[in-house]
Formats: C-alpha cells, sequence, structure tokens
C-alpha cells in the first residue's frame, strides 16, 4: 500500500456529474432527485456561518427538505449525497442513498478523518486554483464516529490517516486509529481542543503543521 491516490474533484467536475449514475460495481449509483437544485441565496446564511464557498464545494439545496446537499462524488460521478437540515428538522444530516463512500473534499495523499461534511470541506479547502500538491489534505467525514468496511477501503488508497474526531470522542478515534493500522500506512491521531469546523486556531495550527 505505498504510495497513494490524489484525490480531487474540481467545481465542473461536480458540475458535470450532478445528473450521472455512478456505474462501478461497489456503489449502487445515485441519480440527482429534480429537487435539488443550485440556490446559492437558500444557503447563504449556512455558508457565511461556516466559511464555505458553495460553488466551489458543488453544494445545492434541497427544496422539499430545506437542507443544504453535500455531493458524494466516486472519481467524477455522483454516488450519494448527505443533506444538513437548515431548520429544526430531524433528523439533522440525512443520507440520500445507498452508498458506501464518506463525503470528501480535498486533494492530497493524506486523509483527515473528521465526523461531518462541514470539517471535511474547511480541511480540504483549496485557494480556488485546483490541487495545490501532497501537502494539501483530503477531508474524509465518515458521518459519525464509526468506520464501516466501505469507509476502510476508501481509506486505504491514502498513504496517511489522521483522525481527528471531536474531543468528546477521544475513544473512538484511538478505536479508529487502530483499526485503520491493516489497512493506511501511517496513521495518526490529531488531539483537538474543538471540533474542527470551529477552526480554533490551536487545531488549525497543529492541522497545518501536520506535514513538518
Amino acid at each position: 500500500m505505498s504510495g497513494g491516490k490524489r484525490v480531487h474533484l474540481s467545481a465542473d467536475d461536480i458540475r458535470n456529474s450532478l445528473g450521472s449514475v455512478a456505474t462501478e460495481t461497489h456503489s449502487v449509483g445515485f441519480s440527482k432527485p429534480d429537487w435539488f437544485v443550485q440556490d446559492y441565496d437558500a444557503i447563504g446564511e449556512f455558508c457565511d456561518q461556516w466559511k464555505l464557498d458553495p460553488k466551489s464545494l458543488g453544494l445545492l439545496y434541497d427544496v422539499k427538505e430545506h437542507r443544504v446537499v453535500f455531493p458524494i462524488m466516486q472519481g467524477s460521478v455522483l454516488a450519494d449525497a448527505t443533506g444538513r437540515s437548515l431548520s429544526k428538522r430531524l433528523p439533522k444530516w440525512k443520507r440520500y442513498g445507498k452508498s458506501v463512500l464518506p463525503y470528501t473534499y480535498g486533494c492530497g495523499k493524506t486523509a483527515v478523518v473528521v465526523e461531518d461534511c462541514v470539517s471535511a470541506a474547511i480541511v480540504g479547502a483549496t485557494d480556488g486554483t485546483g490541487c495545490r500538491g501532497d501537502d494539501v489534505y483530503v477531508g474524509v467525514a465518515v458521518l459519525g464516529t464509526s468506520l464501516s468496511e466501505g469507509h476502510r477501503k476508501h481509506l486505504s488508497q491514502f498513504s496517511t490517516a489522521v483522525i481527528a474526531l471531536d474531543p468528546d470522542a477521544l475513544p473512538k478515534t484511538l478505536a479508529i486509529a487502530k483499526e485503520l493500522r491493516g489497512y493506511v500506512d501511517t496513521v495518526r491521531v490529531l488531539r483537538l481542543t474543538d471540533d474542527l469546523k470551529y477552526r480554533n486556531p490551536t487545531d488549525m495550527m497543529k492541522l497545518t503543521t501536520l506535514g513538518e
């Protein structure tokens, strides 16, 4: 398992794939519902709150359930999606399809495993020029605090995995790190003071200096 596979999706990749169906055998495929639309005004407050670029992330709006939708990609194909409620609607996070893939964003050989899509988007964000090299991280959201076999297989493409779950999930963080050591060459644990999506300066410094 030497080396790693570079993972990067441009805004064009995401836009071009939104009407597609995944064909790979390890994904059941997913067709974009008609009620998923591009409406940056509807998701603007959410994106402003977390300082997310909806265009770069290819975010959509679920008109029926008032959710911001994060596309889950398999290569350049839409394999699934997960939506975050913009109201008090439950569940807060909803998985739309049945793919085993995690939500990922970014480019590089190092995966940073987090719990939610917002944290993954922040970890994998670039300066808008695309992939900047191997020192950029790929945010991988497992959408919870447990790993499936699909997650483990997906993470095996990376040379390094950094487990960075919320501080209150430290026991699970250590358990996931142990699980992944049979799949990824190098596994590290990033001890956080807060969830990465809050951009705590100390935590962000730890993340920035991971490769040094």
